[in-house]
């Protein structure tokens, strides 16, 4: 009986990633990526979609490396505020993606926008283009647009979806700006300490060995610190390194340490009050640009839970939806929370009774985006004398405490 054959192994081709640049039906200049398992099957593959190819090559790892991560969310509102503008000007969807990815000065951007406008003259909606690419086009954003898209006022939701993005952005640097400085100078003063401790310090050390006295209790406790740093500083310092990493994993991975990191944050001294001013402010942001797009207020509440970003204020304002649902008013639900200030509850309120909740909530958002300004403002001015304090005082006491058998010598002589 002969021995069957064995069937062949079919050999799987891997998907590479190709960048073109061609002319389509329309003579127009366009670039982009196309994925295919071999050069010759992305030339057919661009050559079925009617694009006639001028340039195509293998992407590199290394292109990608140099791309990715480079669009920020001020790219974002930057392409907001120009196509709100295109728009409101009469100009086609698909000229002014054209025009926008030509002007754009990031690489990354441009290529974002080239794979959008592709979508949308291929017969996709705005909105169903936006949502392909989620990571920087989230929820809210594509269905403010898909509410401008049913109501033909694209060029309106866009206006405010950039209006939004730039209150937002402006409110995300007024905080960054209250968390970096101090940050930074106490970094430098670590650095500057640390180089003390490890070049000056042990130079005062070979001058005492001849000193034939005892030193003093603090040059003998900055001498101990200086050895303890010379001996095991590196190691510290990958500990520190370890360890910050670790708290931003279980910060990003585990959600109940996420959410006590989270209460915690609203209890700090300081930086609690910016930090509840900034999710009201966004709070207030958030819910008035759904209101004004027509989106019903259960439905706005799900995006301004997202928003907040706090699991204080998303517990909130679940209660809240659960208020409105069984026909409460959203004072009321706001109310029952204890988390939003009376002053918040009462203007809310007050734009409910008189039906312009939109502009009320409009008016909350600047209030507290400008005692946010007031407070980061207030709270640098506040550091910078006590920074200068702390900093004298570890550099002078390392300078006192080299220095003090020298001066006790002095007195003896």
């Amino acid at each position: 009986m002969a021995t069957p054959i064995p069937p062949k192994k079919i050999r799987t081709l891997k998907t590479l990633t190709f960048e073109y640049t061609g002319m389509d039906n329309k003579n127009n200049r366009i670039s982009g990526e196309i994925s295919a398992p071999t050069l010759l099957r992305a030339r057919m593959l661009l050559k079925e979609q009617g694009i006639n190819v001028l340039k195509l090559k293998k992407k590199s790892g290394l292109h990608f490396i140099k791309l990715r991560g480079k669009i920020t969310s001020e790219d974002i509102t930057t392409f907001s505020r120009q196509m709100a503008t295109m728009l409101g000007a009469g100009i086609p969807l698909v000229q002014g993606l054209t025009i926008v990815s030509e002007g754009s000065s990031s690489n990354a951007m441009a290529d974002l926008v080239r794979k959008i406008k592709v979508d949308v003259e291929s017969g996709s909606a705005f909105s169903i283009a936006l949502k392909k690419h989620p990571q920087y086009f989230d929820g809210l954003y594509c269905s403010l647009v898909e509410s401008g898209e049913q109501s033909g006022t694209s060029d309106t939701m866009l206006d405010r979806i950039a209006t939004y993005k730039e209150k937002s952005d402006s409110l995300r640097r007024k905080v960054k700006k209250a968390l970096y400085y101090p940050a930074a100078v106490i970094i430098i003063a670590m650095i500057v300490t640390a180089i003390l401790l490890i070049k000056v310090v042990p130079t005062f050390k070979e001058m005492f060995k001849g000193y034939g006295a005892e030193l003093p209790a603090f040059t003998l406790f900055v001498l101990n610190i200086s050895d303890m740093v010379q001996a095991y500083g590196i190691y510290m310092l990958i500990g520190f390194i370890i360890l910050g990493f670790l708290i931003v994993r279980l910060y990003r991975k585990r959600v109940g340490f996420r959410n006590f990191s989270q209460r915690i944050f609203l209890i700090i001294p300081i930086f609690g009050p910016i930090l509840r001013k900034t999710i009201i402010a966004r709070f207030a942001r958030t819910l008035s640009t759904t209101t004004a797009a027509g989106v019903p207020l259960t439905d706005a509440l799900t995006s301004v839970a997202k928003a907040t970003n706090n699991i204080v204020y998303l517990t909130a304002i679940e209660k809240i939806r659960e208020g409105l649902s069984i026909g409460q008013q959203l004072r009321a639900s706001m109310k029952r929370t204890n988390v939003f200030p009376p002053m918040v509850v009462h203007m809310i309120g007050i734009g409910e009774e008189s039906g312009a909740l939109e502009d009320m909530l409009g008016k909350v958002a600047a209030i507290y985006e400008e005692e946010v300004d007031t407070a980061v403002d207030g709270l640098t001015t506040l550091l910078e004398p006590l920074i200068m304090v702390f900093l004298g005082i570890v550099v002078g006491g390392l300078v006192i405490a080299m220095y003090l058998p020298i001066f006790k010598m002095g007195s003896i002589v």
